[in-house]
């Protein structure tokens, strides 16, 4: 049990509490939210009788009363506290946030704690349904958590700093290199917020902007580009069977066979489960079709650990009045003929690539 006194000491050391919105702590947020599909994301610090809220997507509150907080009974265990119903949590049955509005039903929190073990708040997301979080959410909760708090030390250092600063010149040095830290974290929360956790490959979000531009280019001066939908075949087994920890590692693996197989100006993302699509500029659907056979027959050939594995793929030239929407469709319907083939197939628009021995 930490000393609610010294704790309550921590906090103020970082001279946080009710300063204004900041932009660099909203990222924070809007990454969380982003990630783990929740309609409300905060960055929670608890006060002697309030939680206040640094940043907070879905809440429209800057602070609640702490007798109705979720996030105090967070700050008394360590790593991620989850409460997959609330409804179904004595503890918090009765708590008028449960029970009247918002209704919130979900709670999964981060714990922020300094270097000396005292917490301050959590990194938290909540949601209007039971639900759980993935694997994945959950890693990428905890490690916002940490950047927050490391946001929070270099916060304090520096205006530490800028007050020794007035007195000393020659800490200026000192002062300049933290500001580099602070630009590498930024540089930090970017590849986060634009990267799938798991892969490393470009997310759906990163994806489909590309794809946006690509379509106003290709408006203007009809550079054409195709779309290649792939989509491993009864994935569900291999985690059903073997544990997600080995599907994922499928996944990897996945990943790292499809990288080689492309130019630098292609773009290969995850975009969600076991899907993966890529975008290849100034490529016609024929050369498309090329690529994507090529993985198909690479993958069917690779020796797996969990026994064949097998993907299918729709490969969808852009066409003039295309959008992301309509683009991504002729893909999708492309790689649903080449599932309802029989699998460990390539199909375009009305053509399917039947396997060769």
């Amino acid at each position: 049990m930490h000393d609610e006194e010294a704790r309550l000491a921590a906090l103020k050391s970082y001279d946080i509490l009710d300063t204004p919105f900041e932009e660099s702590f909203d990222d924070f947020t809007r990454l969380i939210a982003h990630i783990c599909e929740a309609p409300i994301a905060v960055i929670n610090l608890i006060d002697r009788d309030r939680q206040w809220f640094k940043s907070e997507i879905g809440l429209g509150t800057r602070e609640t009363p702490l007798d109705v907080s979720i996030c105090k009974h967070a700050i008394l265990q360590k790593g991620l506290f989850v409460v997959p119903d609330t409804t179904l949590d004595p503890r918090f049955q009765n708590n008028p946030l449960v029970t009247g509005e918002p209704y919130l039903r979900f709670y999964a929190g981060a714990l922020l704690e300094t270097e000396q073990g005292l917490p301050l708040g959590t990194v938290c997301v909540l949601d209007y349904q039971p639900r759980h979080l993935t694997d994945a959410q959950a890693d990428v909760l905890g490690i916002v958590a940490r950047q927050v708090m490391t946001a929070l030390e270099l916060r304090k250092r520096t205006r530490k700093l800028q007050e020794a600063l007035d007195r000393n010149e020659q800490l200026r040095e000192d002062l300049e290199d933290n500001q580099r830290q602070l630009l590498l974290l930024n540089d930090k929360l970017e590849l986060l917020a634009t990267t799938d956790p798991l892969t490393g490959l470009d997310n759906r979000r990163v994806f489909e902007q590309t794809m946006k531009r690509l379509l106003e280019l290709f408006a203007r001066n009809a550079t054409p580009f195709s779309l290649v939908l792939l989509d491993l075949d009864r994935f569900k087994e291999i985690n059903d069977q073997y544990g997600h920890d080995r599907g994922d590692q499928v996944l990897q693996q996945v990943a790292g066979m499809m990288r080689p197989a492309l130019r630098e100006v292609d773009m290969l993302a995850r975009i969600g489960g076991e899907e993966f699509a890529m975008i290849l500029p100034d490529t016609h659907e024929e050369a498309a079709l090329q690529v994507a056979e090529r993985l198909r027959r690479e993958v069917a050939g690779a020796d797996w650990e969990t026994g064949q594995l097998t993907l299918c793929a729709g490969v969808a030239r852009v066409m003039p009045g295309d959008t992301v929407t309509s683009l991504f469709s002729a893909a999708d319907k492309a790689l649903y003929r080449a599932k309802t083939a029989g699998r460990n197939q390539v199909c375009v628009r009305a053509v399917a690539v039947e396997e060769n021995p």
